[in-house]
């Protein structure tokens, strides 16, 4: 089953940017598709971005425009650009995707925290 890590993650101002990455060597390039998703205290884990492996992409409302998915085969790593930051983006930040011929997620990694505080 496909490993995934997830870095990036820190302390920002509002307003602020920081750029996550998730890798799993060997498993990205060939996934089916990408996605990031954020969990806060108490919640489930909610969907935030994704992109296929055709490059095609998907925001939740609340970050469209200010995020930006994408992938780089060469590394076999995912990205998630962030931008514009806002309080409310505060969560932990995992990666997942659909890989093999069953489209089976991964396991989740220990995810990476994004603070946006003042």
């Amino acid at each position: 089953q496909v490993q995934l890590v997830e870095s990036g993650g820190g302390l920002v101002q509002p307003g602020g940017s920081l750029k996550l990455s998730c890798a799993a060597p060997g498993s990205i390039v060939v996934a089916h598709a990408m996605s990031w998703y954020r969990q806060t205290p108490g919640n489930d884990r909610d969907l935030v971005a994704t992109i296929t492996n055709s490059g095609r992409t998907e925001y939740v409302d609340s970050v469209k425009g200010r995020f930006t998915i994408s992938f780089n085969n060469a590394k076999d790593t995912v990205y998630l650009q962030m931008n514009n930051l806002k309080p409310d983006d505060t969560a932990v930040y995992y990666c997942n995707g659909a890989f093999g011929s069953d489209y089976a997620p991964g396991l989740w990694g220990q995810g990476t925290q994004v603070t946006v505080s003042s």
